[in-house]
């Protein structure tokens, strides 16, 4: 690690937005520390010494994923607005940035998590992309609880909350299949028929 009081000699955002495009793009066992390297342009010394490991610096990944790309969940808290306009605004914001063609399709929390069984490594990877996903359905149904408060809504808060986190993360396998984005929207709109308007 760099002495004490000396700055590091890389651009920590640059080094973790280079990180989190091929984390997007590849997943998380598929992205190789060689490729880590060359995106990041890091050596293997500069690159434990700032994060610890591979899987340290995929941590801080999806933490610069969330104010940035993944920040289109925020809109999901704002209590100026009703619930109903606020889930909207979180699944046609989704569509747009998922689709955005700046950066990879889909979604990095999706998206990159291992698929490797319980007790094998990367359980990290898994337990930091799944408390990820619990933290979005935690706002989500805090959002549903004040649609049935402000009566936009009367139905189950908890399948409310669940289908529309389903919806949300099941937008990276249709846009990486190919589903158009107009298409995603319209679908958007049936979700939300039965929710009443304020």
């Amino acid at each position: 690690m760099s002495p004490a009081g000396r700055p590091r000699a890389f651009d920590m955002e640059e080094a973790l937005e280079a990180a989190m495009l091929l984390f997007w793009e590849q997943g998380y066992e598929a992205t190789s520390l060689a490729q880590l390297r060359a995106a990041t342009g890091l050596s293997s010394a500069s690159l434990y010494g700032a994060f610890g490991s591979k899987e340290g610096l995929f941590k801080q990944t999806v933490e610069h994923y969330m104010k940035g790309p993944g920040g289109t969940l925020d809109v999901i808290e704002d209590e100026t607005v009703s619930p109903r306009v606020a889930v909207a605004g979180l699944l046609h914001g989704s569509i747009d940035m998922q689709a955005d063609t700046s950066h990879p399709t889909g979604c990095l929390i999706a998206l990159s998590g291992t698929m490797r069984a319980p007790g094998e490594e990367h359980t990290g990877v898994r337990a930091a992309v799944a408390a990820r996903r619990e933290a979005d359905r935690v706002r989500i149904r805090a959002c549903v609880e004040r649609g049935v408060a402000v009566g936009e809504l009367d139905v189950d808060v908890d399948g409310a909350t669940t289908m529309i986190h389903s919806f949300l993360l099941g937008l990276s396998t249709q846009l990486r299949d190919g589903v158009a984005a107009a298409t995603l929207h319209t679908a958007v709109d049936v979700l939300l028929l039965n929710w009443r308007r304020a």
